[in-house]
């Protein structure tokens, strides 16, 4: 671990919905089975791994995290003890203190349940209330209408688009759209998210 970043620390997350727990290589054959629940890695502007790419891709981000540039996490479902999918907080920026919310997927019976937004007041409140954070940002493809819906619904506010962002596989260009949360926004988003708990998934 990169001791450089104190923000890279791992830690586990816990919540009535779900806990987050640092990922490691055992989580693989968990996650292959989440990942066999629908067809998830179909949406061409999604980057969702593969069962077959998902020891791979676990292994990229132990990598990141050895550096310090990640800090994944395997999302587990807190009363079944089911693995339902992974996220990751990357781009930890700690002498600016900002950080970004991605690499986010979940099984089939896990969307649209409260695990996303659960989820994301773990992270958020982690972020802003113990690392300090000044914003959280995330990022999503132009074309992935439903993640940007969600961002949306968290309470998050679009930065900006950055055209011509990246060159996907098959050489096709990625115009991405980004937002953030930032510090002054906190309160009144843990407000919406804890409504949203109580309110729509009560």
């Amino acid at each position: 671990m990169n001791s450089a970043n104190t923000w890279a620390e791992p830690v586990t997350l816990q919540g009535k919905v779900v806990t987050l727990v640092p990922l490691q290589q055992a989580h693989e054959e968990e996650l292959r089975a989440a990942l066999q629940e629908g067809d998830l890695a179909n949406l061409w502007y999604a980057r969702i791994p593969t069962p077959e790419t998902i020891g791979a891709e676990i292994r990229r981000r132990l990598a990141l995290a050895e550096r310090g540039g990640m800090l994944p996490f395997t999302v587990i479902d807190s009363n079944s003890g089911k693995t339902i999918g992974m996220t990751s907080y990357q781009l930890l920026d700690e002498a600016n203190k900002r950080v970004e919310i991605g690499f986010t997927w979940y099984c089939k019976s896990a969307q649209r349940t409260a695990a996303n937004t659960e989820a994301k007041l773990l992270l958020l409140s982690h972020a802003f209330e113990q690392l300090g954070a000044i914003a959280v940002g995330f990022k999503t493809n132009f074309f992935n209408r439903e993640s940007r819906r969600a961002i949306e619904r968290l309470g998050a506010k679009l930065d900006g688009v950055l055209r011509n962002h990246m060159i996907l596989d098959g050489g096709i260009i990625r115009d991405t759209c980004y937002y953030s949360i930032i510090q002054n926004e906190w309160q009144a988003v843990k407000v919406h998210l804890r409504w949203l708990l109580n309110n729509k998934y009560g």
